[in-house]
């Protein structure tokens, strides 16, 4: 399973794309966080929407036009710097009407340069398994010059039944393991070339 070298380290943010009462997402992002924690040399954490209370999009700079600390907003700066500071991303949503929460694409849209030259992988839920959220999500991650990883993990119903009725949600994702851990592999095998890139190009420019 471990794909990292242990002179290297990446830190990867699970990013818990909703934040409704009673949400499902919170369950299978830490659970992504246990096997994350598997790999030596890998730091993981949640970013969880409900920290980082964003208003709407209000910015006067768009994002890609923007220098370094042109923020209106405090709760928009911290999420800049904790974007920043990670080198991969997995961000789990469910599928709302086709789609991915308004709540995400909000806090996905205030970010671009932070977002730049890193893999993204995706946990989706909800009709066929969250398919159609993870292919709209995939299309936005390319335009933020990101790297999508091929293998997501489209969750079956047993895990949400289970947390709708109080069941075990735990054994339910359990059984989704083989499938998080190959999309794991993928993305920190890019994750650590990425990042050799990115401190390669910022020390040529010095």
């Amino acid at each position: 399973m471990d794909t990292m070298r242990s002179d290297t380290r990446v830190n990867v943010a699970v990013i818990v794309g909703s934040t409704r009462p009673n949400r499902f997402a919170e369950a299978p992002a830490r659970w992504i966080i246990e096997r994350l924690q598997e790999h030596p040399g890998v730091e993981a954490r949640l970013l969880d929407l409900r920290d980082h209370r964003l208003p709407y999009f209000e910015e006067t700079v768009i994002p890609a036009a923007r220098g370094d600390d042109q923020f209106e907003h405090e709760a928009v700066r911290r999420w800049s710097e904790a974007i920043d500071g990670s080198d991969a991303f997995v961000i789990v949503s469910p599928e709302y009407n086709h789609g991915y929460p308004g709540v995400l694409k909000n806090a996905i849209d205030y970010l671009y340069r932070e977002w730049n030259r890193k893999p993204v992988a995706f946990v989706g839920y909800g009709g066929v398994g969250g398919a159609r959220v993870i292919q709209q999500l995939r299309q936005v991650a390319v335009e933020l010059q990101m790297v999508p990883v091929r293998t997501a993990v489209h969750l079956p119903l047993p895990p949400l039944i289970a947390h709708i009725n109080g069941g075990d949600v735990r054994e339910e994702l359990a059984k989704e393991n083989a499938r998080a851990d190959q999309m794991l592999d993928d993305l920190l095998w890019w994750a650590q070339a990425l990042k050799h890139q990115r401190e390669a190009s910022l020390a040529a420019v010095r």
